[in-house]
């Protein structure tokens, strides 16, 4: 049996509370925590747990309309006395909340925090579950349901970023309610489920799995008109608000009853559904994206697609996107919401077995003799969540990923356009607006450091190209780099051999993620965006340019820009206009490393000289720029005075 955690730790340990009020006790006394932005302080760092929380962060749980320009400050007035309130950490006396460049960090073990309590019970517990120990899982299930005294953080609520992390923990008890109450059933012990259950349907009334589990228990207990009642109430309630059908499970769990005495118990979809809410927390430097947010939220939200397809150049903040609208989508899917990624940490494709070995792993689907793939569809026909596949790198990964039918959802990103997906809608992400893009860097730095000089703040976002990720990075070093003048950084990222260095906080780098796009595209279309790169800076250029510059004749440029399009390196105006008109534009920061590879001759499919070779899979291979009239723009791409970086 798997050993549960141990309650509290040793004598003269803080024991903190998020699963109710805020509260804070030392060897059974509950402490004062001071005035209420204090407590949002606290709370927001306890509620993540050893991990650095962003001062933007903070400010915005304490602050969410209009923070003072004394806010900072204030911050780290707030911290210092929770820091002499809480005393050191039980790990040799280390500070209790230490600041870094990630921001605020609260150490805390799991013995003094309720929600880390409470998920190693709840993994215990899934553990003894999936070992075949009922009585196991349900006493440890248990468990970490008594840990909870009301609605988390009930008394700091109107706090919008308080509000999101309670909701999140909501959702967690919800899952591991479930868990339980199906324990409980299989074990013949649904009459102690069946309250708690009609009470978390009322407030749930859309969560297939709650249903299920209350219609099962309803009819162990010898109550079977109300368990069909439940499930008609339910048939009706989707057919009003969704327009939609009860999934196939959940009709075959209504027949069973109908015909079998009380010998239903769990249906499929509730022992295959979704065990936890697999998504990382929404950053709060999250800025813009309100139309394309928008966007996401009806398609998805209405049921009107099952894939959408959000694609971007590197670091146009696509995951930021699909993460954030996964969140909001809650009530949608209430099977679950997943993010996998589709690539590893280097950048390159993971095997769509590995991926569906993870899929299956978190969303519970259920081994047998069918082939992964067809038992992920099989899961997908069966259930309402939503499968985020993030950073794919063509359509072949994922193909057999994609529902076939059922009411699930795939959010996919990706740098390319994926233009053989079909049919799916598609989001395409611009820069930011520099309002966007100075908000952003607001966040970071601080609105006050931002106002000290406006000109070179836009000069910086400018710099960035817009870019989300760049204008991240960008803040995040100045947020540490305290003593440069705004008009410095913006005179270096100006500067087009020094901008991609700059571009560098800690372990986040914005010249790797440009590098893995570059790494995506064909060696022909790496040799046509060598050449362009050096137009684009001039504000974009057109076709007669992008012709000349390519020593080729008009309908091979036009495909090779076209060609460069599709993988997300060329942007090209919204609306409909002529090949001739259009003005294309290539990202900035992916420009200059372009501009830097075809300087060295490291890329392209080059051979000696940087001149990409026939057999090399140069510009011909990819569609692009035939060789033989090529050859003068390739000599010279081979000799241009271009700048390393």
């Amino acid at each position: 049996m798997t050993r549960p955690p141990a309650r509290t730790g040793s004598a003269g340990a803080v024991y903190f509370s998020l699963l109710g009020p805020l509260t804070a006790r030392l060897d059974g006394r509950e402490l004062p925590l001071g005035p209420r932005k204090q407590r949002l302080v606290l709370a927001t760092l306890l509620a993540r747990p050893n991990t650095p929380v962003p001062v933007d962060v903070l400010t915005d749980a304490v602050w969410p309309d209009d923070p003072p320009r004394t806010a900072r400050k204030n911050l780290q007035v707030y911290v210092s006395a929770a820091r002499a309130l809480l005393g050191p950490a039980g790990d040799g006396g280390r500070d209790r909340v230490v600041h870094g460049c990630g921001g605020y960090q609260l150490r805390i073990a799991e013995g003094e925090l309720d929600t880390l309590r409470f998920g190693s019970l709840a993994r215990a517990g899934r553990a003894e579950a999936g070992r075949g120990d009922l009585r196991s899982a349900a006493r440890l299930l248990r468990e970490a349901l008594d840990l909870w005294e009301g609605p988390p953080l009930n008394d700091l609520r109107d706090s919008a970023g308080v509000a999101e992390e309670a909701d999140r923990l909501e959702a967690r008890c919800l899952t591991v309610y479930e868990d339980w109450a199906e324990a409980e059933i299989e074990l013949g012990r649904a009459a102690v489920a069946v309250d708690g259950l009609r009470d978390l349907v009322e407030r749930h009334p859309l969560r297939e799995r709650l249903r299920a589990a209350w219609m099962n228990s309803l009819h162990q207990s010898g109550r079977q008109a109300e368990a069909l009642a439940v499930y008609d109430d339910y048939r009706q309630l989707m057919a009003r608000e969704l327009g939609l059908e009860p999934s196939p499970a959940m009709a075959a769990l209504y027949r069973s009853m109908l015909g079998r005495g009380r010998e239903a118990r769990r249906p499929a979809a509730a022992r295959e559904t979704v065990s936890a809410v697999a998504l990382p927390a929404c950053t709060g430097a999250f800025t813009g994206r309100r139309e394309e947010l928008r966007d996401l939220l009806d398609v998805l939200g209405g049921g009107e697609e099952r894939v959408v397809v959000v694609s971007g150049p590197a670091g146009a903040g696509k995951s930021a996107l699909a993460v954030r609208a996964a969140h909001l989508l809650a009530d949608r899917f209430p099977d679950g919401r997943v993010q996998v990624r589709v690539r590893r940490e280097d950048g390159t494709a993971r095997g769509r077995t590995e991926i569906l070995a993870e899929l299956g792993r978190l969303c519970g689907v259920p081994e047998g003799n069918a082939a992964p793939e067809d038992a992920w569809q099989e899961w997908l026909a069966r259930h309402r969540a939503l499968v985020v596949l993030d950073g794919v790198p063509d359509e072949a990964s994922v193909r057999g990923l994609l529902p076939r039918s059922g009411a699930c959802s795939v959010l996919v990103t990706a740098r390319g356009q994926l233009a053989g997906l079909a049919p799916v809608h598609r989001i395409a992400l611009p820069v930011l607006a520099d309002s966007e893009a100075l908000e952003l860097l607001g966040k970071l730095i601080g609105i006050g450091r931002l106002r000290t000089d406006p000109a070179a703040a836009l000069r910086i976002v400018r710099a960035c190209g817009a870019l989300p990720l760049a204008v991240e990075v960008s803040g995040m070093r100045l947020a540490v780099l305290r003593h440069l003048p705004l008009a410095e950084y913006a005179a270096r990222l100006e500067d087009p051999s020094a901008a991609l260095d700059e571009l560098v906080a800690g372990d986040v780098s914005v010249r790797h993620r440009v590098a893995s796009g570059w790494q995506d595209l064909a060696d022909g279309d790496r040799w046509v965006l060598g050449r362009l790169a050096g137009l684009a800076e001039a504000g974009g250029f057109t076709l007669d340019r992008a012709t000349t510059a390519l020593g080729c004749e008009e309908r091979t440029a036009i495909r090779a820009v076209e060609s460069l399009i599709d993988a997300g390196a060329v942007t090209s105006p919204a609306g409909e206009v002529t090949a001739h008109a259009a003005l294309y534009e290539v990202p900035r920061l992916l420009g200059l490393y372009a501009r830097e590879r075809g300087a060295s001759g490291r890329d392209g499919g080059a051979g000696a000289g940087g001149v990409p070779d026939q057999a090399g899979g140069g510009p011909d291979r990819a569609g692009g720029v035939p060789d033989r009239a090529a050859a003068p723009a390739r000599a010279a791409v081979a000799a241009g005075p271009l700048s390393p970086g």
